[in-house]
């Protein structure tokens, strides 16, 4: 068991940033689908585990489990659900790295998702036509976070050729403009929050890349927090502790200086002393001048 654990801790490290997330998004799916099992033999439900990390419309009950805003990118309500935006980021996470960098797609992974649901609340709250529904809809999948990296390679290479089964080759921004477009027809449909999301994260993608060539990079910030979080959890607790108060010792070039400044105070004292030799003879010399001569005279 234990080389097991290890061999998947290893082929998480090798994978490169697009397939970890997918391993992420998987390995989620997967231990909700034995927590279901184990839950059903003692006939009870996980669904309310699954709605405590799913991300509500409820502004209210986003109160009470801020961290759904990051969770829900990660959950999914199927098994299709969870394959189709894999392939999807799978496919067009290879083609954004291409032209970004791999802590971009995880800056922009996060920062897609999180607009996406702040977007989907924002209408549930507002629009009247969602008003029956805030207290009970929840939004999960991370559809948001797909259409951010799409977008962003879509602004970035309009033209990048895109070839589907049917359709042939056509350059990306026309799928991109597809895609946003249905989501705008379809907010009103069965999956309303789900496409509303969509549009959150194609919005970020597209802030995203067109701050970038002014270097303005809008996913700083999120990269930032997650590289604390990482830090933080990855040292050792001892090493957290509050380090104890370190005596404070003089720099080599002040040392240098002092040196420097009492050699000076100590010639000059010797020459004082060999003008008074010079004029009154040594018997005019104290006993400590003596002391000082002679010292002075074994270097």
């Amino acid at each position: 068991m234990d080389e097991f654990v290890k061999d998947i801790k290893n082929q998480f490290k090798k994978a490169n940033i697009v397939l970890r997330f997918i391993y992420a998004n998987v390995a989620v799916y997967l231990l909700f689908a034995l927590l279901g099992v184990a839950y059903m033999l003692f006939n009870r439900s996980v669904e309310g585990v699954f709605q405590y990390l799913a991300f509500p419309s409820s502004f209210m009950r986003f109160l009470t489990q801020p961290w759904s805003i990051v969770t829900y990118m990660f959950m999914h309500a199927g098994f299709f659900h969870l394959l189709f935006n894999m392939l999807w980021l799978y496919w067009f996470g290879q083609i954004f790295l291409r032209f970004f960098s791999a802590v971009h797609l995880r800056g922009l992974y996060f920062l897609g998702g999180m607009c996406g649901g702040l977007l989907y609340m924002f209408f549930y709250n507002v629009f009247p036509y969602f008003s029956s529904m805030v207290e009970s809809a929840i939004l999960v999948g991370a559809s948001a976070s797909v259409l951010a990296i799409v977008m962003a390679t879509a602004y970035r290479e309009p033209n990048y050729p895109i070839r589907l089964f049917i359709f042939g080759s056509f350059p990306l921004k026309y799928l991109a403009i597809f895609m946003v477009v249905s989501d705008l027809l379809f907010m009103t449909s069965t999956n309303a929050g789900g496409h509303i999301a969509h549009i959150g994260g194609a919005l970020a993608g597209f802030w995203f890349a067109a701050s970038l060539p002014k270097g303005k990079d809008r996913t700083r910030w999120v990269n930032i927090v997650i590289d604390t979080i990482v830090h933080f959890f990855s040292t050792p607790f001892k090493l957290r502790k509050k380090k104890p108060k370190m005596k404070i010792h003089k720099g080599k070039r002040q040392m240098d200086y002092d040196y420097n400044e009492e050699q000076n105070k100590k010639t000059g004292e010797v020459d004082r002393i060999l003008e008074k030799l010079k004029k009154s003879g040594y018997v005019s010399l104290t006993e400590e001048e003596k002391k000082s001569l002679f010292d002075a005279s074994k270097k």
